[in-house]
């Protein structure tokens, strides 16, 4: 029979794959939600694995501890299957042992933790409990068992079996009867011996133990544990007299702690509990001595104190401290000749420097031992001076770099898990200027007994089969391999011809029942031994899969799937999957089953989801188990919080947006520094953000957002930098004091994280000023602390310092010590002295006074100095004490003076001043420009020339020349005159400028006058010039007036601006189409007198554009624009037709007829009685000469004449030229014109009186009105009707 099937170490272990049957996914889904929900609440604990008892108050882990610990690796829960048992997610107790396996090596990586799961799955397989089998020891205490004093003694024994084993113990080699001993039992269904040593001294229980676990099938044995008591001795009493040593020598402090078990740990500390400062020079040798390799006058005290730590006892032990003096060679002496009679001890020079030479070890070779597996520890002390620098290296080969590590300032080297590669000769070497040293030490590894691959397995046979037991270690010595069956040596164990023992392999063949046992491997050496159990287990049983149905397996796409198919059989069965069918093959690319049934797909992919179907066949018999496989997407942060710098009291926001399968139910987890966030309420985590509200420097740090869901997670980090204005420096203090300077040097304040960019120094001077007037001195760099003040005489120096960051600047410090300076003389003269002045016959002397600080002493008054130029006249002087200028008087006006100011105190003058230069006071000049005249550049423009004044009659500082001009009139006959001025200054000695913005064909007048300081003075004889004419301006307006189908009336004004004599103008019009192109222009040259136009023979119901421009002799100006549309004949019927049916319209016309009615009677009557009244006849003018209409608000009719005698109606008017023109322009200027002439004023625009109009508008003119007729005029529309 052969063994049951078995995890191959080749086989991946599954990744998690969230494992759940269908029925338990809700269950477990729900328990999953309620522990991230909690938060920070407590949450349910799970005990930890391999609780020792020696440690019996291990702490347990949180289920959120388990489970964060669980999801970071890149979210994988890692699941052991075990063919007994599905330990699944579901199962609390299998998760806690399963994820405080995975926390225990997450550090390691995902792929060393996946090895050591894949071994333990291994180790774990084992027949399911339901079947017989042989005892298996499942936990025990380690071998070295240390008693901790506080706690019962507690010896682990726990094993597994079918029926379920007995236990029993040994001691010393001798059985050991538990009834016994009143103090110890056994816990229920274990073999786990409890001994309460709270009424009796634990040492009494010390001693080699081992456990036996035996049922029917055979008997497992433990390690032998030996038990044993800590121990702390107390320090032998000692006298330790005072070290005296002379300054560079070197010096060692004994330690020499007592032996305990296990051996203390050796530390030096001073009286006040604070460890002894250590570097290059000063070091701790391993066994605890302190080694200087030169003593300094420093290292002189009373309080080197060596303590000894022992942990498991909880004590620490104290030496009595030791005094060390170092002196100088003088001091030596003088210290010991009273004890001497007087002699010198030492010799006269001091220590010379020297090479160096070891002292540990102080021969040039030493051997070390080491264990494979174990720490190696080498270590070279050195003495000289200076002191020397230690350097390591392996002689015959490199030191190895991932478990080798320098501890002391290089002064030991560490080799961590020695393998037989690290034997050989290692060389440390001693250097200084003067030489070196070198020191060799021979390794040599040997080995306790260690598995070269793994402990014996469990061997399950079906009846016939054969198997092996391998028990393969190796050692140094090499060990000898003992075999035993049941606990009985295997020679002296019942004789089985299945069975064949070959040094470190038993071999089984043909097997049958009844053959069951349990085999023990004992490897040993003089350095230990290993003892391995492993059953032979005889079964026949049809194949299962422990596995349970229906279980569902989600995976994150593109990373490896791993369905389980877990069995059990005897013979081992044969694994076969099939996907949604017994039919769907697997592709063997892509998808892999390994030895132990798990199913692989190297890259899951969204279609790899669905159902598959594991068949698991012997001889006995077939089994199918059906899982099923999701693939998820992956969790992933789109936008990553970012690093910020924020001021502190202000707000910060970290956004985490994240991307996850919807299937999948996120948890959002912020980190702070890698642990969690502080309980405060100014901390708010939404969906997809963390703010901080209220910065405070605390909150610096790198914040970590963590998504975690069922399958993985992903996570990113930002720094937060909390800034602020840095505190004030402190410690002001002034150094170096001279006459005129003081160093000033002070310690700076927290920077709170933005470096200083500047100090201020600032200064109070309580001599001259009230307290609290600061005054800023100077500035240094941020990175400087000191400063050198350049300081004056007489003065009261107290300063602070502020510094200045990117953030601002701080509070100022406390003020320094005060610091007086003596009274001098002035250094300096005050600056800015002026002359001037302010009256034609004066001098005004000024200067800036100088300050508290500029006077350096007491009764500070000015020396003031004058003289005129050019006259070599004796200097003039005066004192002028509290003011800051001196008038003098009687001057002439406008002289050239020289002056000096000098500054002088009760300790003297000031150095010889400067000579400043100035005049006497201003008048005003009192000549005018010559030979003023003009020049007509063209009709805007014009330059003026003129003599300058000389500077004699200026008598004063020359300002610049003035030009006064203006418009006298225009020289159109209708323009009136312009007297308003217009100045034009330039700067300066000028003779000539140019007056710009002249009105064209005008006349002008112009002065020039010189100006001083002072004023202007006289002006220059009137000078005249005309300018020549120039193109008009615009016309004033453009208007359309009686649109009709195929004519427009335009009407306009003259132009504001002529400019000359207007010859005309030109009228342009064009059709635009509806697409805004113009058509074809036309154009029409007006006269000058014209003001309107009608324009005929134009297309109906188009739009024209209408440009008209007036010109002179010069050219033509710029035109207007207007646009009008021609109206349709359907329109114009229309609105006839419209106006002709109104109601009111026909009433209008009802009540004129009835008054032509009683007018007609009127007239008649009024004939009759003999009156005539002649009039003239207008038959030319009137079409219809039966009817005339009467205007409206009028007190006068139209003429009515019959055919007979043609007479006019009294109060009828007629036309000055006695005809009437209809067809004609009626808007002329000589039309408007009073006498025939139009007048104009001077810019010319129309003024004069519509005084001649045209006949048709005579006839209808009413006295209030001169509005012409409108084109629906209900008269006009009476004519048409009539």
């Amino acid at each position: 029979m052969r063994a049951p099937a078995s995890v191959s170490l080749n086989a991946p272990v599954r990744v998690c794959v969230r494992v759940c049957s269908r029925e338990e996914s809700r269950a477990g889904r729900q328990e999953r939600d309620s522990i991230q929900r909690g938060g920070s609440r407590a949450s349910p604990r799970v005990d930890t694995l391999n609780e020792d008892s020696r440690q019996g108050r291990r702490r347990r882990l949180k289920e959120t501890e388990w489970w964060t610990a669980a999801t970071r690796l890149r979210g994988r829960l890692f699941c052991v299957r075990q063919r007994a048992r599905v330990l699944s997610p579901c199962d609390p107790a299998q998760r806690g042992q399963t994820l405080m396996m995975a926390r225990r090596r997450m550090m390691g990586g995902a792929r060393s933790l996946m090895l050591v799961l894949l071994g333990h799955l291994a180790s774990a397989l084992d027949v399911p409990l339901d079947l017989p089998q042989p005892p298996t020891i499942t936990h025990q205490s380690p071998k070295d068992y240390i008693i901790d004093p506080r706690e019962s003694i507690v010896i682990h024994c726990e094993a597994k079996g079918k029926p379920h084993p007995s236990f029993s113990w040994t001691r010393n080699g001798s059985h050991f009867d538990v009834e016994q001993h009143a103090n110890v039992h056994m816990k229920p269904h274990s073999g786990t011996l409890v001994v309460d040593i709270s009424r009796e001294r634990a040492e009494h229980y010390e001693g080699v133990y081992q456990c036996t676990a035996r049922n029917k099938h055979g008997t497992a044995i433990s390690n032998n544990i030996v038990v044993r008591q800590p121990r702390s001795p107390l320090w032998s009493k000692e006298k330790i007299k005072p070290i005296i040593i002379q300054e560079g020598v070197s010096l060692k402090l004994p330690c020499r702690p007592p032996a305990g078990f296990p051996p203390p740990i050796v530390f030096w500390m001073d009286n006040n509990f604070q460890r002894l400062p250590q570097s290059n020079r000063v070091s701790q040798s391993l066994n605890g001595d302190l080694y200087f390799s030169n003593v300094l006058r420093e290292d002189s005290r009373n309080d080197y104190i060596c303590y000894a730590r022992f942990p498991h006892t909880q004590t620490i032990q104290q030496k009595q401290p030791i005094t060390v003096k170092v002196l100088t060679l003088d001091a030596i002496n003088d210290t010991m000749a009273a004890f001497y009679n007087d002699t010198d001890l030492f010799r006269e020079e001091p220590v010379d420097e020297r090479r160096p030479t070891f002292v540990v070890p102080s021969v040039p070779s030493s051997s070390k031992m080491v264990l494979h597996g174990q720490v190696l520890e080498m270590e070279c002390i050195a003495e000289g001076l200076p002191t020397p620098d230690i350097s390591w290296a392996k002689v015959s080969g490199e030191l190895p770099a991932t478990r080798a590590s320098f501890l002391h300032y290089q002064k030991t080297l560490r080799v961590v898990n020695v393998s037989e590669a690290d034997a050989g000769e290692y060389r440390c070497t001693a250097r200084n200027r003067h030489g070196t040293a070198h020191h060799t030490v021979h390794v040599t590894v040997k080995a306790a007994p260690y598995w070269l691959s793994s402990a014996p397995e469990n061997l399950v046979l079906a009846p016939g089969e054969n198997g092996v037991l391998t028990c393969r270690a190796s050692g140094t010595p090499k060990p000898d391999i003992q075999w035993a069956m049941n606990g009985i040596p295997v020679e002296n164990s019942p004789k089985d011809p299945s069975r064949k023992v070959e040094d470190d392999t038993i071999i089984f063949s043909d097997v049958q029942m009844g053959s069951s046992a349990v085999y023990q491997c004992n490897i040993s050496n003089e350095h230990g031994y290993l003892l391995a159990n492993a059953f032979v287990n005889v079964l026949s049983e049809p194949p299962r899969v422990l596995t349970p149905a229906n279980t569902v397996y989600q995976v994150i796409k593109n990373h490896p799937a791993l369905m389980d198919c877990t069995s059990f059989g005897s013979p081992v069965p044969r694994i076969t999957w099939f996907k949604d069918s017994r039919f769907g093959t697997l592709d063997a690319e892509t998808h892999n089953v390994h030895d132990n049934g798990t199913l692989e797909i190297h890259v899951a992919q969204a279609r790899n989801s669905g159902k598959y179907t594991c068949v698991a066949q012997n001889s006995l018999g077939i089994y199918e188990n059906h899982v099923h496989l999701e693939v998820k997407e992956a969790t992933r942060i789109l936008k990553q919080p970012e690093y910020r710098v924020v001021q502190r009291g202000r707000s910060v926001v970290f956004e985490c947006k994240v991307k996850h399968d919807p299937s999948l139910v996120p948890t959002m987890t912020w980190l702070k520094d890698h642990g969690e966030l502080p309980d405060d309420e100014r901390f708010i985590v939404d969906s997809d953000s963390l703010t901080i509200t209220g910065v405070t420097e605390g909150d610096a740090g790198v914040y970590t957002c963590i998504m975690n869901t069922t399958l993985d997670h992903d996570s990113a980090s930002a720094e937060l930098t909390v800034v602020e204005r840095p505190e004030p420096p402190t410690d002001l203090e002034l150094t170096d004091q001279k006459k005129r300077s003081v160093q000033l040097t002070w310690i700076p304040g927290d920077e709170h994280n933005s470096p200083v960019q500047k100090f201020v120094i600032q200064f109070e001077d309580t001599l001259h000023h009230h307290r609290g007037h600061w005054h800023n001195l100077t500035e240094v760099s941020g990175s400087k602390t000191t400063a050198h003040l350049k300081l004056s005489p007489y003065v009261h120096y107290t300063f602070r310092v502020l510094a200045v960051n990117s953030m601002g600047v701080s509070r100022p410090s406390l003020p320094s010590k005060t610091y007086k300076t003596e009274a001098a003389a002035p250094d300096e003269n005050p600056a800015d002295v002026h002359g001037f002045g302010t009256e034609h016959d004066n001098l005004v002397i000024s200067w800036k006074p100088l300050s508290g600080l500029q006077a350096n002493g007491p009764g500070l008054h000015y020396r003031v100095m004058w003289r005129q130029k050019l006259l070599d006249s004796e200097w003039t002087a005066v004192t002028v004490a509290n003011n800051s200028k001196f008038v003098v008087s009687g001057t002439p006006t406008f002289a050239p003076y020289e002056i000096k100011v000098q500054a002088v105190n009760d300790y003297g003058a000031a150095p010889e001043p400067a000579v400043a230069h100035g005049y006497s006071g201003e008048d005003l000049p009192v000549a005018a420009p010559d030979s003023v005249r003009a020049y007509v550049l063209n009709s805007t423009l014009a330059e003026v020339h003129w003599e300058p004044v000389p500077p004699k009659l200026i008598r004063g500082y020359l300002k610049g020349y003035q030009v006064y001009y203006w418009r006298e009139r225009s020289l159109h006959k209708h323009n009136g005159h312009h007297t308003e001025k217009q100045i034009l200054t330039f700067s300066r000695n000028h003779s000539h400028a140019k007056l710009p913005g002249l009105h064209p064909f005008s006349l002008y007048s112009f002065n020039v006058r010189v100006y001083n300081g002072k004023g202007e003075g006289p002006p220059s004889a009137t000078q005249q010039f005309e300018t020549p004419e120039g193109v008009p301006g615009a016309p004033s307006s453009l208007t359309v007036t009686n649109a009709n189908v195929d004519s427009l009336s335009l009407d306009w004004k003259p132009p504001r601006e002529r400019n000359g004599v207007l010859m005309g103008y030109t009228l342009k019009y064009q059709p635009v189409n509806s697409s805004n192109e113009l058509g074809p222009e036309e154009e029409l040259a007006l006269a000058a007198n014209d003001t309107s136009v009608t324009l005929l023979n134009l297309k109906s119901s188009t739009r024209y554009k209408f440009y008209l421009n007036a010109k002179t002799h010069i050219g033509a100006g710029p035109a207007v624009t207007q646009e009008a549309v021609t109206v349709t004949d359907e329109a114009v019927a229309s609105r006839q037709v419209d106006i002709a049916t109104q109601g009111w319209f026909i009433g209008l016309m009802c009540a004129i007829a009835l008054l032509i009615l009683i007018l007609l009677i009127i007239c008649f009557i009024q004939r009759n009685k003999g009156g005539k009244y002649p009039v003239k006849e207008k038959e030319d003018a009137h079409t219809d000469p039966e009817f005339q209409p009467m205007k409206d608000e009028d007190c006068t009719f139209g003429e009515y004449s019959d055919n007979e005698d043609h007479k006019p109606l009294k109060g009828s008017r007629t036309p000055s030229s006695g005809t009437v023109k209809r067809d004609d322009s009626d808007d002329s200027l000589v039309d408007y014109g009073e006498g025939g002439d139009g007048q104009f004023n001077e810019d010319g625009s129309f003024i004069g009186q519509y005084s001649g109009q045209s006949a048709s508008r005579d006839a209808a003119e009413c006295p209030q009105s001169s509005e012409a007729p409108s084109p629906i005029n209900p008269m006009n529309s009476l004519n048409s009707f009539v």
